[in-house]
């Protein structure tokens, strides 16, 4: 997998945004106070990857979007842009019955819930579904921007 951003303590070994400490995280509506969207470690890296893919945020908020309890804020046009692109770009090679993983790859293959160790199998580690990004492109439609904790 190659190199994502090249800051110090934000990289893992295989050169994808790392995560530390928290399993989840929970983005917040701007707009509406109780709407919210949540995904865990495993699924948010593949999504940020998606994200990153769509050349809209800077590299500084994705750097911040990796970590939870960040506060980092994501304006509504830009929000808007992200779940227009994952409808129109991402969703149709996905289809209902694949995933795809940090790397941007996409497979049929269900997720074995089991947890990669080996350096050069953790990549298989971190995937998203169609349907959890189809939620995430949802909620960027609908919300007035957002806030990741």
């Amino acid at each position: 997998m190659p190199k994502l951003f090249g800051y110090l303590n934000g990289i893992d070994r295989l050169g994808s945004l790392s995560y530390h400490k928290n399993m989840s995280f929970t983005l917040h509506d701007l707009g509406e106070e109780n709407y919210e969207f949540n995904a865990n470690v495993w699924n948010w890296k593949a999504t940020l990857e998606v994200i990153k893919s769509l050349d809209i945020i800077s590299e500084g908020k994705l750097r911040q979007m990796a970590y939870t309890a960040t506060g980092v804020k994501i304006e509504v046009e830009d929000a808007h842009d992200i779940g227009k692109k994952i409808t129109e770009a991402i969703l149709p090679k996905l289809e209902p019955n694949k995933r795809i993983f940090a790397d941007l790859s996409i497979t049929d293959a269900p997720d074995d819930m089991q947890l990669h160790r080996d350096d050069d199998e953790q990549w298989k580690n971190y995937s998203t579904s169609h349907d959890s990004l189809k939620e995430f492109a949802e909620f960027c439609l609908r919300s007035k921007g957002f806030q990741v904790f």
